[in-house]
């Protein structure tokens, strides 16, 4: 009985020692890139994957894969990739990534705390439903297609300036990631409802992440434009959203987990 345990205790050690994730890098594209296509003087949030084609047609995906053991709270961890492997305080073992940069998964965060980090950063903000509904909203679309509903929503947060707007889009497109706002005079998709325009925010993910259509009916207008320019290939990481969901989008998926950060701090 004794050497059993004993015997499935090493196993148990040995296959969470073997635990690993490897996320694809992908590269950012820069206007020289572009060739003849010019995207200055349009801000990260008025572009968007419109230049998916040409970005998978230079081949920007990096074959090279990450991997590290654990360490440390979902939090720590979420600083550990916005900062580096080398940030860690504990420089005897490296940072583990367990998908925490993952945009497929569950919420680490909770609808109270994602509700209470919008209102402390702006306490009236410009949405057509209150913000307990909209943030349930986001948990019950992404639960749908297993997107992670409140990283999702700290997108939402960056591309609506935390719903105070100021840019292209206007509150009563109810349109909270920037779809189809190509350019500074494009104002981009509208939605009759906040709920339809969570539901396309999240299918816009999901045409990145998986090759798995919706469950819901397509109401995101660029779905098809995305998963047809990417066949087989997803994007796992918000990282991975760099210089693809925004252009050229330097920092654009590691500004949302730090977000998503704050949001865990509520």
């Amino acid at each position: 009985m004794f050497f059993h345990k004993y015997k499935h205790f090493c196993g148990s050690l040995l296959a969470a020692a073997c635990l690993t994730i490897a996320a694809p890098s992908v590269a950012t594209m820069t206007p020289a890139q572009h060739g003849n296509i010019t995207l200055r003087g349009l801000s990260q949030h008025q572009q968007r994957d419109t230049t998916a084609v040409i970005a998978l047609s230079q081949n920007t995906f990096d074959d090279k894969k990450t991997t590290a053991p654990a360490a440390g709270s979902i939090s720590d961890r979420i600083k550990a990739i916005l900062n580096g492997e080398n940030s860690s305080t504990d420089n005897r073992r490296p940072v583990l990534n367990y998908g925490s940069d993952a945009i497929m998964g569950r919420a680490i965060a909770t609808q109270e705390q994602c509700v209470k980090y919008l209102l402390d950063i702006n306490p009236h903000p410009q949405i057509s439903v209150s913000p307990e509904e909209l943030v349930r909203y986001y948990y019950e679309e992404a639960g749908k297609e297993g997107i992670r509903p409140d990283a999702a929503f700290a997108q939402a947060l960056k591309e609506t300036g935390y719903f105070s707007y100021g840019g292209t889009v206007t509150p009563d497109q109810n349109n909270y990631c920037g779809l189809g706002t190509t350019s500074a005079t494009v104002k981009g998709a509208y939605f009759s409802s906040a709920r339809l325009g969570v539901r396309a925010h999240i299918q816009h993910l999901l045409a990145y992440s998986s090759v798995r259509p919706p469950r819901e009916r397509i109401v995101d207008p660029r779905y098809t434009l995305v998963r047809s320019a990417y066949t087989t290939s997803t994007i796992d990481t918000w990282q991975g959203l760099n210089g693809r969901w925004a252009v050229p989008g330097n920092n654009y998926g590691q500004e949302i987990l730090q977000i998503l950060d704050n949001i865990t701090r509520e």
